[in-house]
C-alpha cells in the first residue's frame, strides 16, 4: 500500500492544480485578449498621431527649405561680390609685392657678391696670419735648437777640459819624512 501512495498523492494534487488552472486560464486568456486589443488601439492612435506630425513636419520643412534657399542665394550673391573685391585687392597687392620682391632680390644679389668678396679677403688674411705664425714658430724652434746645440758644445768642451791632463794639478809625491 505504501507504494501506491507515491502515485495517489501526486495524482490528487495534480487534479486539484488542474481544476484551479482551468478556472483561472479562461480569465487569463480574456485578460490577455483585452491587453492585446488595448495595445493595438494605442498603436493605431500613435500611428495616426505620427502621420499627422509627419505631414506637419513636411510642410514646415518645405517652408523652412524655401526660406533657407532664399537666404543662401542672397548670401551667395554677397559672397560673390565680396570675393570679386578681394580678388582685385589681391591682384593689386600681388603686383606691389612682386615689385618689392624684385628690388629685394637685386639687393640680395649685391649683398651676396659683397659677402663672397669679404669671405675671400678673410680667407686670404687668415692664411697670411697662419703663415706668419708658422714662420714665428719655426724661428723659435730654430732658436731653441741653436741654444741646445750651444749647451751641448759647452758641455763637450767642459768634459774635454776636465778630462785633460793640462787642467789637473801635478801630483807631487812628498818625500818621506826624515828620521
Amino acid at each position: 500500500m505504501k507504494k501506491w501512495m507515491y502515485l495517489i498523492f501526486p495524482a490528487v494534487m495534480l487534479g486539484v492544480f488542474v481544476i484551479f488552472y482551468m478556472s483561472h486560464a479562461k480569465e487569463l486568456h480574456a485578460k490577455e485578449q483585452r491587453q492585446i486589443a488595448e495595445a493595438k488601439a494605442k498603436r493605431d492612435e500613435a500611428d495616426a498621431k505620427k502621420k499627422a506630425a509627419e505631414e506637419k513636419a513636411r510642410a514646415d520643412a518645405a517652408k523652412r527649405q524655401a526660406e533657407r534657399d532664399a537666404e543662401d542665394k542672397q548670401k551667395a550673391d554677397e559672397k560673390a561680390a565680396k570675393q570679386a573685391a578681394d580678388d582685385k585687392r589681391v591682384r593689386d597687392d600681388t603686383a606691389k609685392y612682386v615689385a618689392q620682391g624684385d628690388a629685394a632680390q637685386k639687393q640680395l644679389n649685391a649683398q651676396e657678391q659683397e659677402l663672397d668678396r669679404l669671405r675671400k679677403e678673410r680667407d686670404k688674411t687668415s692664411r697670411e696670419a697662419f703663415d706668419i705664425a708658422k714662420q714665428v714658430e719655426l724661428t723659435r724652434i730654430a732658436r731653441r735648437t741653436a741654444e741646445l746645440e750651444i749647451q751641448r758644445m759647452n758641455k763637450m768642451i767642459v768634459d774635454r777640459a776636465s778630462n785633460s791632463s793640462l787642467v789637473r794639478p801635478p801630483v807631487i809625491v812628498a818625500p818621506p819624512p826624515a828620521k
